[in-house]
């Protein structure tokens, strides 16, 4: 008898054991206990699709992140090198992204389901605008030897477009199109990310590169201290017809003592920004959104430049998106809205 009193114990703590084993893992999806001293607070994990390292997206990012460790109780943000703006919104649509930054002209082709084939079958419409970054100049650099002085000479030439999917790819491919190329007029055709396209500029593998990043980007700089090369200007007529196509481009003018040595280039940009999951709460993005403005000086400090470009006043100019119901609310509250 009380071998059979063991084992119905032994069976009801059994039976205990495994309701208490699978309670711990409810409710605890992306969320920890909040270090600051308030047991009922919980700290949400976020994830951030950027850039290349090389790029101005990855210190951008980096600079979220410490901001949202060191001002919001309830945020933690991890940064994730990607393959930038295309590859970014596919992650936000797949979920695999909580947060990205991205142009702007991208984040309206893959919300609409226009330009590109993958957009067209899969539109990406579960994201939300959070604000705008700063203008990204497409910034076609060539080596001084190969004698390009306009996109028009890149016939019969080697060149790189930037990474398959990336935004640069787009970028590049609207300016072949506007000077009447295709594909099938260069000798070469790569697709390289902007680290190991500025390689193959510096070893002669290439004569020319688009880059669409920030004025000053460290993978164009440190070329130019290392390579005799030019940024090519885009001739009025021609950056009219591109913003005439979208919407989004708008005139930017490269400065000439930004690169070692590189004169002054007229060229056409877009607007980065950053976008969300439309399942991101409106408390959560409210308070990322006030959390990164209200310290919106570290993000100038995380680059010389593009940082610096990073506004409050600004932070709406060219939003292709809804907004997020947080950012509105935040924006609401500053009376941008």
């Amino acid at each position: 008898m009380r071998s059979k009193r063991l084992s119905l114990f032994l069976v009801v703590l059994l039976v205990l054991s495994i309701f208490a084993i699978g309670g711990c893992g409810e409710g605890n999806n992306n969320e920890e206990p909040a270090d600051n001293g308030d047991e009922t607070a919980t700290v949400q994990r976020l994830n951030m699709g950027s850039g290349w390292v090389t790029g101005v997206y990855y210190p951008l990012a980096g600079a979220m992140s410490r901001i949202a460790h060191e001002a919001m109780d309830n945020i933690s943000l991890t940064v994730e090198s990607s393959g930038a703006s295309v590859v970014n919104v596919k992650l936000i649509g797949s979920g695999d992204l909580d947060l990205a930054i991205v142009q702007n002209d991208v984040a309206y082709y893959a919300y609409n389901g226009l330009f590109r084939d993958d957009f067209k079958e899969n539109p990406v419409t579960n994201m939300k605008g959070l604000f705008t970054l700063y203008p990204e100049p497409v910034q076609l650099v060539a080596s001084v030897e190969s004698g390009i002085s306009s996109p028009a000479d890149l016939a019969g030439k080697r060149i790189a477009v930037g990474p398959l999917g990336s935004g640069a790819e787009v970028n590049a491919m609207q300016i072949i199109e506007v000077y009447g190329m295709e594909l099938d007029d260069f000798a070469a055709v790569e697709r390289l990310e902007a680290g190991e396209a500025a390689d193959y500029l510096k070893d002669g593998r290439v004569d020319a590169a688009f880059f669409t990043v920030g004025i000053g980007a460290s993978v164009i700089a440190d070329l130019a201290v290392t390579s005799d090369i030019v940024v090519v200007d885009i001739d009025d007529e021609k950056a009219e017809e591109l913003m005439e196509l979208e919407d989004f481009y708008a005139r930017a003018t490269i400065p000439g003592d930004v690169y070692n040595n590189v004169p002054e280039a007229n060229t056409i940009a877009v607007v980065s920004m950053v976008v969300a999951h439309e399942d991101l709460s409106e408390e959560l993005m409210y308070e990322f959104v006030k959390g990164i403005f209200d310290n919106v000086e570290t993000i100038h400090n995380a680059h010389a430049i593009a940082g610096k470009l990073v506004t409050l006043e600004t932070a709406l100019d060219g939003m292709p998106l809804d907004l997020h119901p947080g950012a509105e609310r935040f924006f609401e509250e500053v009376g941008m809205r």
